[in-house]
């Protein structure tokens, strides 16, 4: 049984911050966005319910520091800056916001424009995430994206110019009817671009998409596994460092966000269907927030913003936490378990861990355990002995 004598304690704490409207819905995309049809967004309105789940949510988290905002959606480069200028004015008025915070905000390449780009940085943008995916045309008309590979291009020289402290370029490989070669260049292209921070990562078929009901045929298995050696040679040779799974970059350029989300950190999660983790060390207790999903319902005043609040149960805790830990390469202390979790291993999951150290999917010192190349290689696989 897990000691009663530890001790759970806050992790650092980040904030999410949905914003669901974009121009039109992609095929493989199953977040909580919703096409705009042309229509004017509620920018005044969204911002003042944004700030008011805000406040209430605050009162979870107390003084404790805030060190880092995501802004997702959707395509919240659809905002104006002006718009996300008094959303990051009145987050600063609602929680402990650190002077240093990573302020990263979604933009996809086909609303960029420069000027309005440069306004994102003047007000409190630091960190830019452009939804790039590809650079050739047939494989953005099948990813149903609304942007061409000159103003991905574009994107990334505008990001370069305007004062940002970093940006990133998401790419997919594993497309429909891709090749080896197709992917490299992909890849090639987006290297030459010099993002200090690159995702990459393999198209999955989720469900509730337009791709799960009229699925695409995907690249076999070896030849993913193909492409993901390849590439990754090539983002090494490149001078680009394998963080987690799905994440290169630069020295130092690391997402300070996301890497807060896989170390089992806290985030608030503010806007449509925006979820949360919390820890409530007074009641020694990690509670999940959902808000509610849908625009209207979340911007009606008649209901409240907090669609379910529940706490992770213990018999969960363990898998969660390395669920989201061993998406990094870096070693994960043995330490941050019991702090984190208030708990400590109890006979189940030391026997799968001893499992997955046999099987070499996972390293462990007195200190730590990391995952093993292999690990990463067979990833789900070691997920999958954790429960």
């Amino acid at each position: 049984m897990p000691s009663c004598n530890v001790k759970l304690k806050n992790p650092p704490l980040a904030l999410y911050i949905h914003i669901p409207w974009c121009v039109q819905k992609c095929p493989y995309c199953d977040f909580n966005s919703h096409g705009q049809k042309n229509q004017q967004l509620p920018e005044s309105e969204y911002i003042s319910h944004l700030l008011d789940d805000l406040a209430q949510d605050a009162k979870l988290v107390g003084q404790r520091l805030i060190h880092s905002i995501f802004i997702g959606g959707g395509t919240p480069s659809l905002f104006s800056a002006n718009a996300i200028h008094t959303l990051l004015e009145g987050v600063k008025q609602r929680v402990n916001l650190s002077p240093n915070a990573e302020v990263t905000m979604e933009a996809n390449p086909g609303t960029f424009e420069e000027q309005k780009f440069a306004d994102f940085v003047k007000a409190g943008i630091t960190r830019l995430s452009i939804g790039v995916q590809s650079f050739q045309t047939d494989k953005l008309t099948q990813l149903g994206r609304i942007h061409d590979d000159l103003q991905a291009k574009a994107a990334a020289h505008t990001a370069q110019k305007i004062g940002l402290d970093s940006f990133n370029l998401d790419l997919m490989h594993g497309l429909p009817k891709q090749n080896v070669d197709d992917a490299i260049f992909d890849l090639e292209q987006a290297i030459n671009q010099s993002p200090p921070h690159l995702s990459w990562y393999q198209l999955t078929i989720e469900p509730n998409t337009q791709f799960h009901s009229k699925p695409p045929k995907l690249p076999e298995d070896e030849l993913l596994w193909d492409i993901q050696e390849k590439g990754h040679a090539l983002l090494t040779d490149n001078g680009y460092e394998q963080y987690e799974i799905s994440a290169y970059s630069k020295t130092g350029y690391q997402c300070q966000h996301n890497l807060n989300y896989w170390r089992f950190g806290d985030y608030l999660g503010i806007g449509c269907g925006a979820h949360g983790k919390i820890t409530l060390t007074e009641k020694q207790q990690i509670i999940r927030t959902v808000k509610v999903k849908h625009p209207k319902g979340y911007m009606d005043l008649t209901r409240p913003y907090l669609s379910d609040s529940k706490p992770i149960v213990q018999d969960e805790l363990a898998f969660e936490f390395f669920m989201n830990r061993f998406r990094l390469v870096e070693p994960c202390p043995k330490s941050d378990f019991e702090d984190f979790t208030g708990t400590t291993l109890d006979h189940n999951t030391r026997a799968n861990l001893k499992t997955a150290i046999s099987k070499g999917l996972l390293l462990e010192t007195s200190e730590y355990w990391q995952v093993t190349p292999l690990g990463r290689r067979y990833l789900n696989s070691l997920l999958e002995m954790m429960v």
